[in-house]
């Protein structure tokens, strides 16, 4: 392979902030509304023109659970005002009445049992409007105070001192630099963290493919989705696999017919394949006619499991019901009801590099709890936390010396359980 020598530059630093929060999906939203309830200067960076992520532009628009399925609510917080704020334009489906509609002061016991039964049979979960979710969250970021730069994609850090300084960003025809006093990588991809001095570990496993779309069929708009949850569940994961679909030089030697999801080439063929799968399934319908039509297809490759920081530590799907000292939120699996789990503070940072903190798709996880992390309660559940986080080291602190304490009593002065 052939290389060429790019000349260095100078990059202007086109803006300043406390808090630079990169990537817009809700992991992103609810760091950058938390650090700015924090009386801190925000910058969101989003390379897409929408927020939400995967959950708008993926079209992936099912707020998966905030209980545990047995009846009782587990997160809270930002993690439950999403949920709310996606819904504030009407509710897609699947509207949660049992959970919204609160039982009067002078219930009978038979009605607060009818209530807990239904809450068990019914989850506090919902589906919403990619593009009406997409437009609330940019509202709530504005009311908010946070300034939100669309199209910037984060190309670089500069770090001194064991902390980020600076983030390189390559914009609309132009890169420039921000100055920070924290950092919360929201990518989805842990870009940040692959930039920096930070440990990262890979998915192994790899992605498969999917290509989930919105049509108009017999009067309706409903959701199709080709290729299932587009994951590889615990338990379905081979330990080893032959060769890739592409040559991806991170990971080599993925399973046939899977992807890692960091590559242009390798995103370009999936998002082809895609597309054909995509059209495939709606012509298999019928024809273009009134009465059916291709609504709205994603706009960003449904890919769920890349690269995560190795942070402090690293939280394992068995351990369940577990109490960590450090814990900064609790979240259920959405795969099944019972299990809760405490999110430890050391899952989003490593101290190699004092101001960054991740959030979403990038926390320090196993392979098996990435499959439980990485949907839109969790991944508000660690953005409200980093947020929170970020906004006391943005003076010059350092991650290793947080008050982890004063961490906890903001967390709970928003309404977040931080114990079962």
């Amino acid at each position: 392979m052939s290389t060429i020598f790019e000349p260095g530059r100078s990059l202007e630093v086109r803006y300043g902030c406390d808090v630079a929060v990169c990537g817009g999906g809700f992991g992103g939203v609810a760091a950058a509304v938390a650090a700015a309830r924090s009386g801190k200067k925000v910058i969101l960076l989003e390379k897409q023109f929408m927020l939400g992520g995967l959950g708008t532009a993926g079209i992936v628009t099912i707020y998966l659970p905030i209980c545990d399925g047995r009846g009782r609510q587990v997160s809270f917080g930002l993690a439950e005002e999403l949920l709310r704020v996606s819904i504030e334009h009407g509710c897609e489906k699947e509207y949660p009445s049992e959970w919204f509609d609160e039982l009067p002061d002078d219930a009978s016991d038979d009605e607060k049992e009818a209530r807990l039964r239904a809450r068990i049979n019914h989850r506090y979960r919902l589906r919403y409007s990619a593009p009406l979710c997409a437009i609330s969250l940019e509202g709530l970021l504005l009311r908010e105070g946070v300034t939100i730069l669309y199209g910037s994609a984060v190309c670089g850090v500069h770090e001194e001192g064991g902390r980020i300084t600076h983030i390189m960003v390559e914009g609309k025809g132009e890169r420039f630099a921000i100055s920070a006093g924290a950092v919360v990588d929201a990518t989805g991809d842990a870009d940040v963290c692959g930039f920096s001095s930070a440990p990262v570990e890979y998915f192994k496993q790899g992605n498969v493919l999917a290509g989930w779309y919105y049509l108009l069929a017999d009067g309706k708009v409903d959701l199709r989705m080709v290729g299932g949850a587009a994951d590889v569940p615990a338990g379905f994961k081979p330990a080893s696999g032959g060769s890739s679909s592409s040559s991806n030089p991170r990971l080599p030697n993925l399973p046939e017919g899977r992807f890692l999801g960091l590559d242009t080439g390798e995103l370009s063929d999936v998002t082809i394949r895609s597309h054909a799968a995509t059209l495939a399934h709606f012509l298999a319908g019928g024809k273009l006619s009134d009465t059916h039509a291709l609504t709205m297809m994603t706009s960003t490759p449904q890919v769920r499991m890349t690269r995560r920081i190795a942070g402090e530590y690293t939280l394992d799907i068995a351990e369940e019901h577990k109490y960590f000292e450090d814990s900064v939120g609790l979240f259920p699996n959405w795969r099944k009801a019972g299990p809760v789990y405490e999110l430890p503070f050391g899952t989003l940072w490593s101290r190699r590099v004092g101001n960054l903190l991740t959030a979403g798709r990038c926390i320090s996880v196993t392979d098996p709890m990435w499959d439980i992390s990485r949907v839109i309660p969790v991944c508000s559940v660690t953005g409200e936390a980093a947020g929170c986080a970020a906004a006391m080291v943005c003076d010059g602190g350092h991650l290793a010396e947080a008050d982890v304490s004063a961490l906890q009593s903001e967390l709970v002065s928003r309404g977040v359980l931080l114990h079962e």
